[in-house]
Parts: C-alpha cells; sequence; structure tokens
C-alpha cells in the first residue's frame, strides 16, 4: 500500500526539480482561506427576504380581518410572532446550511419541513390554548408563505449560479487520488461549475504526477502531503476518489490530519451515477457499509407517474389547442409536405413506435443524410448539424422553440411516451448500444429528461448517454417535476436547440 512507502522515498520525489516547477506554478488571483466569507451574507440575506415575507403574510391576515380584530389581540401577536418564528425554523431545518446552497433538492426539502413544522406548530397550539387564529392564516397565508419562500430561494439559486460561473462564490479544492481517477473528477467537477468547486490542486501517486499536472493544469503533489498542498494554495475542501490508494486506512489517517483546519472531507464513493435517495450507511457488528438499493421499475409510483404524465398530456392538448392549429396551418403554409413527420423509435423494453413531430425540414430530408454525413458534428451515433440546410424557416423557429415536439403530447396519451424519461432512439442506435447503454431502454423514453435541460444538441454523445442512465438509475417523482420546472428554463434560454 501506498502508506507503506517511506517519508524519504515521497520527500524525494517532492524535492525533484519538476515536482517543485509544477507544485509551485502561479494561479489566478483568489480569495484562498476567505472563499466562504460570501456564506454569512447570503444567508442573512435570505433570512431578511424570508423575515419580509413573514411580515408580507401577517399583514395580508391582518388587513383581511381588520373588521374584527381587537389592537393587541390574538391575531396581531400571532402576525408579529410569525416574522421571527419563520426564519428561526428555516435555520433549525437546515435550510441555510452552506452544503446545501446553490446544487441538489435538500434545500427545498428543508423549506418544506420547515413548513411543515409550522403549520403543526401553530394547529397544536390554536387548539390547545384554544387561541382565536384566523383560518385564513393556518389554511392559505402559511401555505402561500412556504411557496413564496421556495420561490425566493429558486431565483437566490439562480443568481448564485450565475456568480459561480463566473468563478464567485466558489470552494477551493484539492483532488485526491490515482490519476485517471483524479483526472475524471477534475473534469466532472469543471463541467459542474454551477455546484461551485473549483480545483485548486492535486496530489496523486509519483508516476501520475506529471500527466495531471498537464492534463488537469493544476499543481500536482503527493498523496502524503494533501495538508501541505491544502495550506498552500487556500483550499477549502478535499475530494477523495475511489482509487486504490485511498483505502479505508489512508482516508482515516487523511481525517486526522484535516481535524481542527476547517477543511471539509468529501469522498467520491466510485457510484458516481448512483444518486442519494438509492445510497444509505448500513452499520454491520459496527462496520458501517454503503448499501445501494437496486433501482425500481415497477411498483406504485410508476403506475403514479404513468396516469399523471396522462392526464398532463391530455390537459395540455385541450388547452394548447389553438397553438398546435396555427403552428400547424404555418407548417403546411411554409412548405409542401405533411404537417406531422412521423418516425420510428425503440421504446420501454425495446418496443418500436411511431413518435410525431411538426415537420421542420423538407420531405426528402432522411434521404439527404449521406451526402450530409461528412458535415456531422456529433461525436456519437447520431447526426447533428448546427445549420442544417434541410431546415425550412418556419421548422428553424419551431426547432428553437422546441415547438416541434408537442405532437408528442399524443404519445404521452398514448402510453409509448412519458412526460419525462430518457431520449427516444432510433433504431439503428438501438442496433449499435452495448450492455450499459441498452440500460435506458428500461424506462419509457421522454419528452423532456436530463439531456434537454443540460444542453440538448450541444451535449457530447458519452454525456447525453450518462444523464439519460442517470435518469434510469435514480428516477423519482421528485426528480421528475424538478426536470418539468428546468425545462421551461431550457426552452426559454433555447441553448443547445438546432
Amino acid at each position: 500500500m501506498l502508506l507503506d512507502h517511506s517519508e524519504g522515498r515521497l520527500g524525494t520525489a517532492l524535492r525533484r526539480p519538476e515536482a517543485d516547477t509544477v507544485l509551485d506554478r502561479p494561479l489566478p488571483p483568489a480569495v484562498g482561506r476567505q472563499a466562504h466569507a460570501w456564506v454569512p451574507r447570503y444567508s442573512l440575506v435570505l433570512t431578511a427576504v424570508e423575515a419580509l415575507a413573514a411580515a408580507a403574510t401577517g399583514a395580508v391576515v391582518l388587513a383581511a380581518r381588520a373588521h374584527d380584530v381587537p389592537a393587541g389581540g390574538v391575531p396581531v401577536w400571532s402576525a408579529l410572532a410569525l416574522v421571527a418564528v419563520w426564519p428561526a425554523l428555516l435555520h433549525a431545518t437546515g435550510a441555510h446550511s452552506e452544503r446545501l446552497f446553490g446544487t441538489g433538492s435538500d434545500e427545498y426539502r428543508a423549506v418544506g419541513r420547515a413548513g411543515f413544522l409550522l403549520l403543526a406548530a401553530v394547529g397544536f397550539l390554536s387548539y390547545a390554548a384554544q387561541l382565536d387564529l384566523s383560518r385564513a392564516l393556518v389554511v392559505v397565508a402559511l401555505p402561500a408563505l412556504v411557496l413564496a419562500t421556495l420561490v425566493v430561494r429558486v431565483a437566490a439559486r439562480c443568481t448564485l449560479r450565475a456568480l459561480r460561473a463566473h468563478g464567485w462564490c466558489t470552494t477551493r479544492v484539492v483532488v485526491v487520488g490515482r490519476g485517471s481517477a483524479v483526472l475524471e473528477l477534475v473534469d466532472r467537477i469543471r463541467r459542474d461549475d454551477h455546484a461551485g468547486l473549483r480545483v485548486v490542486a492535486a496530489c496523486v501517486t509519483p508516476d501520475d504526477r506529471a500527466r495531471v499536472a498537464a492534463a488537469a493544469g493544476v499543481p500536482v503533489g503527493a498523496l502524503d502531503d494533501v495538508l501541505a498542498v491544502a495550506t498552500r494554495h487556500g483550499a477549502d475542501t478535499v475530494a477523495v476518489t475511489s482509487a486504490s490508494e485511498t483505502a479505508a486506512h489512508y482516508l482515516r489517517r487523511l481525517s486526522w490530519q484535516l481535524e481542527g483546519t476547517d477543511i471539509e472531507l468529501l469522498v467520491a464513493p466510485g457510484l458516481i451515477e448512483v444518486a442519494g435517495p438509492r445510497l444509505h450507511i448500513r452499520p454491520f457488528e459496527g462496520l458501517p457499509l454503503l448499501s445501494v438499493e437496486q433501482p425500481r421499475f415497477t411498483g406504485w409510483q410508476r403506475v403514479l407517474k404513468g396516469g399523471l404524465d396522462r392526464a398532463a398530456a391530455g390537459l395540455a392538448l385541450v388547452l394548447l389547442a389553438p397553438v398546435l392549429l396555427a403552428i400547424a396551418a404555418a407548417v403546411a403554409l411554409s412548405s409542401p409536405g405533411p404537417v406531422l413527420y412521423r418516425q420510428q423509435r425503440v421504446g420501454v423494453n425495446g418496443e418500436t413506435f411511431t413518435m410525431l413531430k411538426f415537420r421542420s425540414m423538407v420531405v426528402d430530408a432522411d434521404r439527404q443524410v449521406d451526402v450530409l454525413r461528412a458535415r456531422n458534428t456529433s461525436d456519437g451515433l447520431l447526426f447533428k448539424m448546427r445549420t442544417d440546410p434541410r431546415v425550412t424557416p418556419v421548422g428553424r423557429w419551431l426547432r428553437r422553440l422546441s415547438l416541434d415536439e408537442l405532437p408528442q403530447l399524443v404519445n404521452v396519451l398514448g402510453g409509448s411516451m412519458a412526460l419525462v424519461g430518457p431520449r427516444p432512439p432510433l433504431p439503428e442506435e438501438v442496433a449499435r448500444y452495448d450492455t450499459s447503454v441498452s440500460r435506458r431502454l428500461l424506462v419509457k423514453p421522454g419528452l423532456t429528461g436530463l439531456w434537454q435541460i443540460s444542453g440538448r444538441s450541444d451535449l457530447p454523445w458519452e454525456e447525453a448517454v450518462r444523464l439519460d442512465l442517470r435518469y434510469v438509475e435514480n428516477w423519482s417523482l421528485t426528480l421528475d417535476l424538478l426536470i418539468l420546472t428546468k425545462t421551461v428554463r431550457a426552452v426559454l434560454s433555447r441553448s443547445g436547440a438546432y
């Protein structure tokens, strides 16, 4: 094991001229150990806005009962107490924890828990103390306050992500492990810039140092010098990969070294595509093991998803009927040919179905693929062109706004597709799938999905497949709702649509 290496051997490696050059490479300007200075300010602003929302809620309730509320009565005091209690509950449930800011759904769950506790407390006090609390406060105002807080959190998250994309409000990270695993984790961190992690250094085995330094472009040190490297570069976090060099005793020793430094220790479990709900720590006779639940492709949640999908698709078709008719007329008048484009796609369990779209290309577009093959910009099994001569003027407008996909609501209503799922593949794509990619066919393809909200046609093939597999492995109704919400933003931004 690496930990049996002598200090002399590691020290010699660190003192090599090329190693010193790599370690001392200058970094871009940064705030170093003060990188978390934004957290108290961010939390303070959120607290102030949430207190204002509580005050507005109380004021509305008092205004509604102005005719029968005596000065200094119970409703007045309950409205005033709400201003202090609501922010306090949000802090108590962890909604102001730094690790929740900007990523994941735990922040919204914490707000939901605070709302539930508030409703329960108000209901209990009203009954136990026989307080004259307004029913509007319990039934309307408090749920509205929770909803308003969620809206505030969404707006704050969008602002925070925009700042992180420009290098602000970030956490400085040292990545530790074997060379290939470190490079993979560095690449993932840099792709997901909204997470707020900024790689400032790496610590790897001696044989991997030159390769990692060249590929990652950051200073590189030895595995036994993590604390020194983190201190030198003002790191706030150490992220350890799941390579063999980072076995249990190494992690234990590293955690001891980081004690009292305020440096957070993160460990990549080697299960990148498995999300939190399927991961649990289970103790076996004092030995904690990571339990990975099997993904569920059947059961009541799937039945509920199918029912909700069909109900939503039917309602959308009724509400959007005028829009669909207008688009159909525009397609028919803009170029000769049918209004709808029908194409065979592969659905759940490999069954084929006819997918519907508004026609956005000339009639013989399929026959022109071979001629245009040399201009393909895709790095995988798909054919993509940023400026495709086969697209009609109306079709280009439809594609930019994703309106050409609205007829797929009929597929959702018929049960061959879902509102959210992997991208529906072509039969020729499926014929070239390997075993891992074939897992995309375990669930119904979707009108939208993780690929839709992550860049659409701008995504590399491997990234699109990875996102589809992540959805298959970690599906939930909450994830579906989150994707549907983000789809609206993706469509309006029109990124990756061509």
